[in-house]
């Protein structure tokens, strides 16, 4: 682990949608990183201009979080990661020092144009439960608060919250690029919350304490002068589906929820060779909602992540997700009502627990043991999977621990963020790339079906449910 002096100030950098433009910011003001540019597989860079200023390359909502916490002096992420850290933890040390120069659309509330809740008055007079699905869940549950909704329920999901009105939620908030877009999802945006610009933001006891003038006068051209909200929107139609297949997808008996991401081109193949092949979904679709030929079976495509907990709350019958993922929901569900029919076979991934390989430590009872005599106290855990995680520390008698979430590149925290890794990977490469060793592997997983057991108990359900399961575990080779 490379020392850090009390002068060095330490940046946070975007992945992702701001990657490119940012990177653009840093070598035009001189604030230069060579090695971060798109398709670097870098995560820790330096400036060649200033000695004392380094870099960690993080996905955009882990970089609020770790400002604040003191990990990192400044950072570049959304406006939204911003917000929705500050609407759930108003006195967090962490200071917005100015919005730049460019920014990625906005953040809208917006509802299906299938339901009743077209306009912004029939939300707040609405007497019943409003249902809010998002992956933005506090600043969903702070605007629900400004608009004084009577009755409300806010449904964290990782993304593709477009996929979840009408039958699942009854609004969204949700980053479009503008209401065009929006329209053309089927949904009607009610407002507009706020523009997501890139905002350089500071940890508030670095700001007071360490001399950042000469990175912050750098940057003073690019900070966007005035924060008045600007409106990219084009007039646009709701392109609806049409009357009668809206009707019959929501006719349809069973609902079955597909993966998108990287698990999506796995099952697509799967599909085919069971003979389940689903209409749109091959290719590089954007529809959410699809009718199977099966004429009982209707589909949505949302994140493998959300599945177990939406096959239990009943919104879907079955789903196609990873067996990682359904351990992490049961790890904070044991009764959930879900249960896994068939392993699918392919996605296969260990969830693995890794340490630094300077570490010297090779086993979980050595790092227990380690711990215990006072190295890595408290230890320092990042994962997606906190849950399981958190079990795993608790079933191996650990005592003094923390756990981080993270949302993707969690090897990226190691060594200087934290000292345990419990992540998937595939063929152990890019840990060796970052120089972590393999201490214990915690699952392995792989693609499966789950059904909501009590769809199970319904007669004519089942039937149907188990002739699917049947054709797809006849083609898992």
């Amino acid at each position: 682990m490379e020392a850090i002096s009390s002068n060095d100030i330490r940046l946070a950098l975007p992945k992702g949608r701001f990657l490119t433009s940012t990177s653009e910011v840093l070598q035009t003001t001189g604030v230069a990183f060579d090695d971060y540019r798109s398709r670097s597989r870098h995560y820790r860079v330096r400036s060649s201009r200033f000695d004392y200023l380094s870099a960690k390359i993080l996905q955009e909502r882990d970089i609020s979080v770790h400002v604040s916490a003191g990990n990192y002096d400044l950072g570049i992420c959304g406006a939204d990661w911003v917000r929705e850290l500050k609407a759930r933890y108003p006195a967090a040390s962490l200071v917005e020092i100015s919005p730049l120069d460019y920014s990625e659309g906005s953040v809208f509330l917006a509802a299906s144009a299938y339901s009743q809740f077209t306009s912004l008055h029939a939300v707040t007079t609405s007497r019943q439960t409003i249902r809010i699905a998002s992956e933005y869940p506090s600043i969903a549950t702070r605007t629900a608060a400004e608009l004084r909704l009577r009755r409300f329920q806010v449904f964290p999901v990782w993304g593709a919250a477009e996929a979840y009105p009408p039958e699942s939620a009854d609004l969204v908030v949700i980053r479009a690029a503008n209401e065009r877009e929006l329209l053309a999802q089927g949904l009607v945006p009610l407002r507009k919350l706020f523009d997501v610009e890139a905002v350089l933001i500071a940890n508030g006891r670095s700001l007071s304490r360490k001399d950042m003038s000469e990175v912050l006068l750098r940057l003073n051209d690019r900070f966007r002068r005035g924060r008045a909200s600007r409106n990219d929107s084009q007039p646009g139609v709701v392109e609806q589906l049409p009357d009668e297949l809206l009707t019959r997808w929501q006719s349809r008996e069973i609902r079955l929820a597909l993966p998108d991401g990287h698990q999506k081109t796995p099952a697509v193949d799967l599909l085919e060779r069971a003979n389940l092949a689903v209409p749109g979904y091959a290719g590089r679709t954007v529809e959410r909602r699809l009718l199977a030929r099966l004429e009982w079976l209707a589909v949505k495509v949302i994140r493998p992540q959300d599945m177990p907990l939406q096959v239990a709350s009943g919104h879907f019958d079955v789903a196609v997700t990873g067996q990682d993922w359904l351990t992490e929901h049961r790890c904070c569900f044991p009764n959930s009502p879900v249960t896994e029919l068939v392993d699918l076979g392919f996605g296969k991934v260990r969830v693995i627990a890794a340490l630094s390989q300077n570490i010297p430590v090779n086993s979980t009872a050595e790092l227990r043991d380690f711990v215990a005599r006072g190295g890595l106290r408290p230890l320092r855990v990042a994962s997606e999977y906190t849950n399981i995680a958190d079990k795993y520390l608790r079933d191996n008698h650990f005592v003094c621990y923390k756990v981080m979430p993270t949302w993707g590149a969690s090897e990226a925290f190691l060594s200087d963020d934290a000292d345990l890794l419990v992540d998937n990977t595939q063929t152990g490469k890019t840990l060796v790339e970052n120089a972590l060793k393999i201490i214990e592997v915690v699952l392995h997983s792989s693609g499966c079906l789950i059904a909501n057991t009590e769809s199970m108990k319904d007669p004519l359900k089942r039937a149907k449910i188990e002739s699917m399961a049947s054709q797809l575990k006849d083609a898992v080779r």
